[in-house]
């Protein structure tokens, strides 16, 4: 191949192609039209001397040819450094910038950090700076944060995916929370106590256990789950709703100091900590790095802010 009679659009369609492994996905991710992309598939396959890629069998997207497997590494590679290159140096003013950042966290962690950082981006008043939080899938981050569909991650630090770069940003604790008025009283629970309440718990697929249930197995002994629900910030409705309880992170329970009242697990629970976590493209691009020192000085704050608070609260 001649490399002479490339250029770098072609390269970037071909990148884009061998990540979707169908046009009209890899043209709506390019923002083309489906038959301009066709037209530059039909350029990369006179180029390479290779089909690159053909139809499945099955009728649903396409296959990639021996020879496109062995490009796709290199070139994802050439782009990434490429890009580097291009960022290393630039600025970015927050004010001024046109930037949309994508981030992924479920949304327990959402209440706990991504809150934190939203108030400050959302009050620089620039409306071409924008914030997108996504569910935090387990599978396929990496990937997804190569094709720059996802720019930073928040979340436990032992779910970080090993190839990502990332940062402590803040340790936490699980506390039981109940409503205000409860006919329990206000006492912190016994053990024998807390396992013959009522309890919810957040499940996606409705699952009534989870590591709190694990724990407490380790010690024979089990709760009552009567209420599931996908999200975090349902709990809190369930709580003030009914005489259930619930455990989960302190931080997230603070948010609803108002409505809850928040009392000490009677038995030990591990504590977790929380970070950011990026693709090593991003990181020296210019945007992103004000993104993540954003989160670090977000968090500092709220932790400053939670000490002060604390002594009035006792």
């Amino acid at each position: 191949m001649d490399i002479r009679r490339s250029d770098l659009p072609l390269l970037i369609s071909l990148d884009a192609l061998l990540d979707e492994l169908n046009v009209t996905r890899a043209a709506r991710r390019l923002n083309i039209s489906q038959p301009s992309l066709s037209g530059q598939l039909a350029k990369l396959r006179d180029l390479f001397e290779d089909p690159l890629l053909v139809p499945s069998e099955n009728g649903r997207g396409m296959v990639p040819t021996h020879r496109a497997l062995e490009l796709k590494p290199r070139l994802s590679e050439a782009l990434n450094q490429l890009r580097g290159a291009v960022e290393l140096g630039e600025s970015f003013d927050p004010a001024s910038a046109r930037r949309a950042f994508v981030i992924a966290a479920n949304d327990s962690v959402f209440s706990i950090l991504g809150l934190a950082a939203l108030g400050r981006i959302v009050g620089i008043g620039n409306p071409d700076l924008r914030v997108s939080f996504v569910p935090a899938a387990d599978s396929g981050l990496v990937e997804r944060m190569e094709r720059g569909e996802v720019d930073l991650y928040l979340g436990d630090v032992g779910k970080v995916p090993g190839p990502l770069k990332s940062r402590y940003l803040m340790g936490d604790r699980f506390e039981m929370a109940q409503r205000i008025g409860h006919p329990r009283g206000k006492v912190a629970a016994t053990l024998d106590e807390y396992c013959g309440l009522s309890h919810v718990l957040v499940s996606q697929l409705g699952h009534p256990h989870s590591q709190i249930d694990e724990l407490l197995a380790a010690l024979s002994r089990s709760r009552r789950v009567v209420v599931t629900v996908p999200s975090y910030n349902q709990v809190a409705l369930v709580l003030t709703h009914t005489d259930c309880v619930a455990t989960l992170p302190s931080h997230l329970l603070r948010r609803y100091a108002q409505i809850l009242e928040i009392l000490p697990a009677p038995f030990e629970i591990p504590p977790f900590n929380l970070a950011m976590a990026w693709h090593a493209r991003a990181q020296e691009d210019a945007g992103h790095r004000w993104l993540r020192a954003l989160f670090v000085s977000a968090v500092a704050q709220q932790a400053g802010e939670a000490a002060v608070l604390s002594p009035a609260q006792d």
